[in-house]
């Protein structure tokens, strides 16, 4: 069966990305490593010593830049319905972090110990109904942000890509109510076209 002319120019256009170039040559595992590592320079997220949540981790590229820059110091946990290739330094469930039990195992990994940086990369698969998709993402980062209230140090942080659209505003407005200090990235890594837009939450609210 022939390509259709869509997933054709998908292909090319990602054959030619520098950032899937930049990737390969550099050792990174996607190029969403490129989004997290501006991130982190600009922010100074990561930080060794403390314990990183990386929800939606598949396949590795922000749990990889953690483990680099945190260089053994520290406790990584990544979460992923899909399977993820293992890498040294970080602990991995695989499972829908939308599921109870899922819940519970990470929460039993992390022992009571809160974590300084919580980080949600997830998404939804793409049904191509817009309105769906939407709500399905939303309903992503609201769970992860439920998840960074109930688990986060006082002082942590909390980085979630959302999609621009329907609820935004509203969730928005729940990361104002939980923390003090909430900033929009957009890294130069997600394409412009992409309603996708990381959120940060800085020091939790009393």
């Amino acid at each position: 069966m022939n390509r259709s002319r869509s997933s054709n120019a998908w292909l090319r256009e990602h054959v030619n990305d520098p950032y899937v170039q930049r990737a390969r040559a550099e050792g990174y595992r996607s190029r969403a490593s490129y989004k997290l590592l501006a991130m982190d320079d600009k922010d100074h997220l990561i930080r060794a010593g403390d314990v990183v949540v990386d929800l939606g981790a598949a396949p590795g590229g922000w749990s990889q830049v953690a483990a680099k820059r945190m260089q053994g110091r520290g406790r990584i946990i990544a979460v992923d319905l899909l399977e993820m290739v293992p890498l040294h330094g970080v602990t991995f469930v695989q499972g829908d972090f939308c599921e109870q039990e899922v819940l519970d195992v990470l929460e039993n990994l992390l022992g009571g110990e809160k974590a300084g940086l919580v980080l949600s990369d997830m998404s939804p698969n793409i049904s191509g109904v817009a309105a769906c998709d939407q709500a399905r993402g939303s309903h992503l980062a609201e769970l992860a942000l439920e998840f960074a209230r109930n688990w986060l140090k006082p002082e942590g942080a909390f980085l979630v890509k959302v999609f621009q659209g329907q609820g935004f505003t509203d969730f928005l407005l729940e990361m104002r109510k939980t923390f003090n200090v909430v900033s929009a990235r957009k890294p130069d890594a997600s394409r412009d076209r992409s309603p996708e837009v990381y959120l940060l939450g800085r020091t939790l609210k009393e």
